[in-house]
């Protein structure tokens, strides 16, 4: 029992993350008289970085313990997207960040989606570079920070907001080269199999 619990363990994890989604969503939908804007900003982030957590964790157990199904392979990279791309639009909302940033990190997203599935599709695997890695670390940062969007120990407020911007326009820029990195490196792909 305790086997086939364990088993489905990466499976709930990313079940989870979906869940945290909406729970991010209600927090700030709640009115300033229940919740402070401040006590919104700590839940949200405490959601986001228990949902980020778990992303690291369900990889790590399925890959420890070799459990690997096709429903995990398909909800886990749909989760991350979800949880990132619905944060960000929260943060849009809230004023934190440019719609810009927004648009582009949710346009990448969807168009190296859709690339990664048309590979597939031709047997082809296109591997996730440093470059990517580096983006997404990056862009976890700065929406912690912006989400947070207060002092954090000694660092006062504005210097949290400061680095939280500048991290996720960084993050932004690696956005966008990492999509022509993955556009160029598919292209190579097609080139050397001789796909139409």
């Amino acid at each position: 029992m305790w086997n086939e619990i364990f088993s489905k363990a990466p499976n709930w994890l990313t079940i989870l993350r979906t869940v945290a989604i909406p729970v991010v969503i209600v927090i700030y939908l709640f009115p300033d008289s229940y919740l402070s804007i401040f006590e919104k900003n700590i839940c949200a982030t405490t959601v986001f970085i228990l949902a980020s957590i778990t992303d690291w964790l369900d990889g790590y157990i399925a890959r420890r313990y070799q459990m690997y199904s096709r429903f995990g392979e398909f909800l886990d990279p749909v989760a991350d997207k979800l949880l990132v791309c619905s944060v960000l639009i929260i943060i849009v909302h809230l004023d934190r960040i440019h719609p810009i940033v927004a648009i582009i990190i949710i346009g990448r997203e969807i168009a190296v989606s859709a690339l990664r599935e048309w590979m597939a599709n031709i047997n082809q695997v296109i591997h996730v570079s440093a470059l990517g890695k580096w983006k997404t670390t990056l862009q976890l940062i700065g929406i912690i920070l912006l989400l947070f969007y207060g002092k954090l120990f000694f660092i006062p407020a504005e210097y949290i907001i400061i680095i939280g911007k500048i991290t996720i326009w960084i993050a932004t820029i690696l956005t966008i080269i990492s999509m022509f990195d993955y556009l160029h490196r598919s292209s190579k792909i097609i080139q050397n199999k001789n796909i139409q």
